[in-house]
């Protein structure tokens, strides 16, 4: 028989199930070891009772679940699926029965994904004082030593490989230092992308852990700048270290650090201590540690290709609608998939189609819809052209914004020439619908400048690009009034439009509720001369 872990998922892994009872939990003495926060250090078992396999919940924390009803003890059939916690278990025979395919003629066995051998039968539950090491590892000697270290890294090999974030990589990673090395204290600094700087990530301790930074700062940077496994079996008498503060306020007396190097470039160090005694390491602790860092820095690396891709995604698929190719490049270079908000200078625009809901009500439901799928992508194309940002479509208007996430100095002359791009672009639309009977529209724009807060908004699920502050709402309402056909600035927009390309009319100012002064507008009339409206192409 066979577990399923998260069936169908991206994560689903296969666990073939050995005789005898199986365990499922965090620790790595489990037989089927997951380490997600929903599961308890031991969180049901799985055990034969005449014929019957039964699942049987440990006391657990969060549960196990067979559909919605949580059980203590239930007979499990061959297909059925459980939970414990957040993770769901599907049972299924190792291979289908199928009686037309022929029997093998040789039956050898081969080790399957999980041996009956756990990472509790290699280990001593407790610390031996009379041993030589710092591995935990049972008495066993000449090869079946060897035999045992390589059968723990397998097992760490196992457990590290499952997917997850790059936090529960690191508290996995450990866990597992605890759990097969004799250390006062371990901890993990990844190098900070953005500083280059060894940061710390993730610390543990057999104790307390002590407020502030314990690790020895010389001996992390001297592995981290020669890339090389050092072990130091009295830290505070090694030449290597000098007089390190360092080493002596720490009161380390024997240390060990090894690189983290999935590739060619150290991505950060994983150091450990002993505080009680000098010479508590030795060269086999040493080289088992770096053949376990080897294996620790390919998940880690695992882990945060995995974060890049999601967030390269998450960039595709969410941003796409929003910023132009361009700009859509410039924010992958930065790596900013997470757009926080900022306060800046941006020039609204928002454009409305004229009288559309009288238009609608004189026509079907699939052709307003054919309409407006024929209008938004002209409009949005030129949008992007000119490396604008598309905000949103509200009904029949649209929203777009020049000046965030990326900034141009020439911003305010580019949204001004995306609107007069959009009446000569409505024009031709409307010199095609004309041809084939349909009817024309008008359209009326809008701009302001002025300061937003600028960023995502919403929940992780749906993420929406938005500037928010009184400049929008003021652009909305210069849409709002401006006639068919025409496009308005606002004096603020007046100013900082440098290019000029086509003539301004000023027009009497429009009284706003709640200001003392009413808003300045400017009709820009992009049909003159400068303008050259009748050339459409």
């Amino acid at each position: 028989m066979q577990l399923i872990m998260n069936p169908g998922a991206l994560d689903e892994q296969t666990f073939v199930l050995p005789e005898g009872p199986v365990t499922i939990g965090r620790t790595p003495e489990c037989t089927v070891c997951v380490i997600h926060k929903s599961l308890s250090r031991r969180h049901a078992r799985l055990e034969w009772e005449g014929g019957r396999l039964v699942l049987v919940d440990l006391g657990s924390k969060n549960g196990t679940y067979v559909g919605p009803a949580q059980v203590q003890r239930h007979e499990l059939r061959e297909g059925e699926t459980f939970r414990c916690g957040q993770v769901s278990f599907r049972l299924a025979s190792t291979s289908p029965s199928r009686s037309e395919e022929p029997m093998p003629t040789q039956v050898r066995s081969l080790q399957t994904r999980f041996s009956p051998t756990t990472m509790g039968e290699l280990l001593r539950p407790h610390a031996d004082p009379d041993s030589h090491t710092a591995l935990k590892m049972k008495p066993v000697s000449g090869d079946g030593r060897a035999h045992d270290k390589l059968q723990i890294l397998l097992k760490v090999s196992q457990l590290l490989s499952s997917p997850g974030s790059i936090d529960e990589v690191l508290d996995r990673v450990l866990q597992l230092v605890f759990q097969i090395l004799e250390v006062d204290r371990a901890a993990i600094l990844l190098v900070e992308p953005t500083s280059g700087q060894l940061r710390p990530r993730v610390a543990r301790a057999s104790g307390e852990l002590p407020a502030g930074t314990f690790y020895s700062q010389h001996i992390v940077d001297y592995v981290r700048k020669h890339s090389v496994a050092a072990l130091f079996s009295d830290a505070r008498k090694d030449p290597r270290l000098g007089s390190a503060d360092s080493v002596l306020k720490q009161s380390i007396c024997a240390s060990m650090c090894v690189p983290l190097k999935p590739r060619d470039t150290v991505m950060g160090v994983l150091y450990l201590d002993n505080l009680t005694r000098a010479h508590g390491f030795t060269q086999e602790d040493l080289e088992f540690l770096t053949a376990f860092a080897n294996q620790a820095a390919i998940a880690l690396d695992n882990s945060l290709l995995r974060q890049q891709l999601e967030e390269e995604a998450v960039m595709r698929t969410t941003y796409l609608r929003f910023f132009p190719p361009a700009t859509l490049k410039k924010l992958q270079l930065a790596r900013s998939a997470h757009l926080g908000v900022i306060e800046t200078e941006v020039t609204i625009l928002f454009s409305d189609i004229s009288h559309f809901t009288a238009l609608s009500s004189t026509l079907e439901p699939r052709q307003v819809v054919d309409l407006l799928n024929d209008y938004f992508p002209v409009m949005a194309d030129i949008v992007f052209r000119h490396e604008g940002t598309l905000e949103k479509y509200i009904g029949d208007a649209l929203m777009a914004v020049w000046g965030a996430p990326v900034a141009h100095p020439d911003d305010v002359d580019r949204a001004v020439r995306a609107a007069v791009e959009m009446q000569r672009a409505l024009a031709r639309l409307n010199a095609r619908w004309r041809a084939e009977g349909r009817r024309e529209l008008n359209i009326h724009v809008g701009l302001n400048t002025g300061r937003v807060a600028a960023g995502n908004i919403g929940s992780e699920k749906y993420l929406q690009y938005a500037t928010i502050g009184d400049a929008t709402n003021v652009a909305s309402r210069v849409c709002s009034a401006a006639p068919p056909g025409q496009i308005l600035l606002t004096g603020t927009t007046l100013e900082r439009w440098r290019e000029r390309a086509w003539p301004v009319t000023p027009l009497p100012p429009l009284p706003e509720h709640g200001r003392q002064e009413p808003l300045a507008l400017h009709r820009v009339e992009w049909r003159g001369p400068l303008g050259e409206a009748s050339n459409t192409d």
